[in-house]
């Protein structure tokens, strides 16, 4: 089960790379890392649909929401305020909204807003690593953290050889991630921040 498993995650991977070459992968000479601009920076996690959230009014148990999801239409729905737009903000904007609405039936609510669940970003692992597949994506996840919530890499896992494909405007450019290199510290900026969408590819 677990060999066809793998059979599996390495032909979802060759796909993955067939499209690259039908779209035209805008490689140029294949950067290592993405521009400092993509790279660098802590990002807010933006909600989107399929998101789980709660809504937590301090010392309001009757207008406190637990395990919300976020609807298809972007919405959530609360007491009191009903229906509000949740996709597309973030959980302190979303936060300032949902104040905001309360403030006409209550005195300086004091709301919290948490992503319980991330459904919404996700990256992708495929290829020679123990759970290919989906990998939640919270603020800031680098290559090596994706890699390790897939689960590692298999026996025959060529480590020096990763590949991320992001899709951006025009086509789908791709990055190369050495793990020998990183942890011998020969490459050590080459761990870069990861975007919602891209997919690491890990050949054996």
């Amino acid at each position: 089960m677990r060999g066809s498993r793998q059979v599996s995650g390495l032909r979802a991977a060759l796909a993955v790379l067939a499209l690259v070459a039908v779209s035209g992968c805008r490689t140029g000479g294949t950067p290592s890392v993405p521009p400092p601009q993509e790279a660098g920076g802590e990002r807010e996690y933006v909600i989107g649909v399929g998101d789980v959230l709660n809504v937590t009014v301090w010392q309001n148990e009757r207008l406190t929401a637990q395990g919300v999801p976020v609807r298809s239409d972007g919405k959530i729905s609360i007491p009191l305020v009903d229906d509000v737009q949740a996709a597309g903000l973030t959980p302190r904007e979303l936060k300032e909204v949902i104040t905001q609405a309360l403030t006409e039936y209550v005195v300086d609510p004091d709301v919290t807003v948490t992503v319980v669940q991330p459904n919404s970003q996700r990256v992708f692992v495929m290829g020679a690593v123990a759970r290919p597949g989906p990998v939640a994506l919270f603020t800031e996840m680098r290559v090596l953290d994706a890699l390790s919530a897939a689960g590692g890499f298999t026996t025959f896992a060529d480590r020096d050889d990763i590949r991320v494909l992001r899709r951006e405007e025009g086509g789908v450019r791709e990055y190369r991630f050495d793990y020998d290199a990183f942890v011998s510290g020969k490459a050590p900026g080459s761990n870069f921040v990861l975007a919602p969408g891209d997919t690491i590819i890990v050949p054996d």
